[in-house]
């Protein structure tokens, strides 16, 4: 069986890991073993994102080989199918790979999500990758969602305590702030019947870019592949042989890539999964939330796992390896992969799901408020130009919101928009086209606080130019389309060279002008320069103004049967 080095508080956590290899560099692992080989057994997790009960509509279904889905995900089911996964090898260990918690629905967030990190301690959460999610509130609250104890501002409201995770959060490239002091534990230790594993997790590079910055102020991301190989290095000195990257980083893949298929086309998580060091044993990812199980060479030639699996806990990813008893290494030529599919047709582990019910039961009174009424589902899928209904509506709210600080445009990033209004009656029994709190709060989870900001028009043709982001080659150009509020139109082009795409910018009708000052409302993300618009940092006279989520709500309030809005407000020519 694995016998885990037990959970220290952070910096201790850092020491322990470093003086667990240096122990063994005193001549354990060169000692003599029998030949032959240990059966080791990963099971990766990813993007869980707080979904204890079973993710709803195309959030809740996985695509099939030749089409088709099924229905997946719940952390009931997927604990019995992790308990299912371990009874056939009997040296297993459950890792993940970042966003288990942030943007979470009602149920975890409304208690800082410390219900998810209950139910990960409950199947064996053995150490994950921090992702960029895990950072939204900060890096004082994500070391105080390892050690414990209650919400600094808002105390313990789930339980009479809180007793923290029983793994650690990795970030093998996070650092304080001009220093390369680590921030997290680069890497934790795992022994399979005396032979040291090594697991190498970190959050993504450009995670200050998608994050608010005050809660990450005083640290550094790092290069992903780089830090990699420096602790690869530093554990294979130390006798660890058997090395597992766990990264927040991810690709993009083909419409109804199957969960064993490798579509992808998009992306740098399978450029930093090539490169780095042949120590490496396996890459699993995350971030991308799609399915792909991939074989890439590393830069010796040597094939080797690069795996991700969807997200909402639908699809764990399993590696079994094969490690030589004598070198301590993984036997590359037989590593298999598969991504297993959490499907619902298994028994709800019964300790897991009363977690669960708790944390509904007592989210309840709150989640089943009702805000307002819809005529129809309004949907975050953009059309073409890339707006969408949802999008818009959000836009209209933050508009309306924010007026008394002489707001004139409002723009959403569409990356906050994290779930559809859907006209059908949820399983509370609310009825049909009713929007209640929970599912006002599960489209926006975050809690921004609106700022309004004064832009040239110039500034606001700068921002929007701004959607379009060139990455280093081969990478494509990533583009976020803003959403826009009612009455703020223009025409982007998709021949036009980056920096030239966008024209005819129009306030009800009427050209901006690029010498005129504008109020522009934009969530306090944006304004900080986040998804990389950093000409907002340059908006003047700021002023605070309501939380995103209260502005929705009032606007849902203040116009019953609210219908899709029409996305006619961007133009995209060829």
């Amino acid at each position: 069986m694995i016998r885990s080095i037990r959970r220290g508080r952070l910096i201790a956590a850092v020491g322990l890991a470093i003086a667990a290899i240096v122990a063994m560099g005193s001549g354990q692992v060169s000692a003599a073993k029998p030949p032959g080989t240990v059966d080791l057994r990963i099971i990766g997790m990813n993007d869980l994102h707080g979904n204890l009960e079973p993710p709803a509509g195309s959030s809740g279904r996985v695509a099939l080989p030749g089409g088709g889905t099924v229905d997946a995900g719940g952390a009931a089911y997927m604990a019995t199918h992790i308990k299912m996964l371990r009874e056939q090898v009997a040296n297993s260990v459950v890792v993940a790979q970042g966003d288990l918690i942030g943007a979470s629905p009602l149920a975890s967030a409304l208690f800082h999500d410390e219900p998810t990190i209950e139910v990960l301690n409950k199947v064996g959460l053995y150490t994950t990758a921090a992702g960029n999610h895990e950072f939204d509130e900060g890096y004082a609250e994500l070391l105080r969602m390892q050690a414990g104890g209650c919400h600094p501002v808002d105390g313990c409201q789930y339980h009479e305590s809180y007793d923290g995770s029983n793994f650690p959060y990795l970030g093998a490239n996070v650092t304080f702030k001009n220093t390369q002091i680590p921030a997290l534990p680069p890497f934790w230790l795992s022994f399979v019947q005396g032979i040291p594993v090594g697991f190498i997790g970190m959050p993504l590079e450009g995670t200050p870019e998608i994050v608010s910055a005050e809660g990450i102020k005083n640290l550094d991301f790092g290069d992903e592949v780089q830090a990699a190989n420096r602790y690869a290095d530093l554990l294979d000195r130390f006798g660890v042989k058997s090395i597992v990257m766990l990264v927040h980083q991810g690709d993009q893949v083909i419409t109804g890539n199957p969960p064993d298929g490798c579509g992808i086309i998009a992306g740098v998580g399978q450029e930093i999964a090539q490169q780095v060091s042949p120590k490496i044993d396996a890459v699993f990812a995350g971030h991308s939330h799609q399915q792909f199980n991939c074989t890439v060479n590393d830069p010796a030639g040597q094939p080797r796992p690069y795996i991700q699996g969807a997200s909402f806990g639908r699809i764990l990813s399993v590696v079994d390896v094969k490690i030589d008893r004598r070198t301590k290494d993984v036997v590359r030529s037989q590593t298999t992969a598969t991504n297993h599919i959490v499907t619902r047709d298994v028994p709800q582990d019964p300790e897991v799901q009363a977690l669960v019910t708790e944390a509904v039961t007592k989210s309840a009174p709150i989640a089943n408020r009702q805000i307002g009424t819809i005529t129809a589902n309004i949907v975050r899928a953009p059309v073409a130009s890339g707006e969408s209904p949802l999008g818009n509506l959000i836009a209209d709210a933050q508009l309306e919101a924010t007026q008394v600080a002489g707001a004139q445009i409002a723009l959403m990033n569409p990356g906050g928009v994290r779930s559809d209004l859907t006209y059908p009656s949820s399983p509370a029994g609310e009825g049909d086209g009713v929007v209640t709190y929970g599912e006002a709060f599960t489209v926006q989870p975050f809690g921004n606080v609106m700022t309004t900001l004064t832009l040239t028009g110039a500034q606001i043709d700068a921002v929007l130019e701004q959607q379009w982001q060139p990455q280093t080659p081969p990478n494509p150009t990533v583009v976020r389309i803003l959403q826009p509020s009612a009455g703020f139109t223009y025409t982007w082009s998709q021949g036009a060279a980056i920096g030239s795409k966008v024209s005819d910018i129009r306030l009800n009708g009427t050209p901006i002008d690029p010498n005129a000052s504008y109020r522009v409302s934009v969530n306090n993300f944006l304004a900080d320069g986040g998804d990389g618009f950093t000409v907002l940092r340059s908006g003047t006279n700021r002023t605070g103004g309501v939380v995103d989520l209260d502005a929705l709500t009032a606007y849902l309030q203040a116009h019953p049967n609210t219908a899709p809005p029409a996305t006619n407000r961007i133009t995209q020519v060829a």
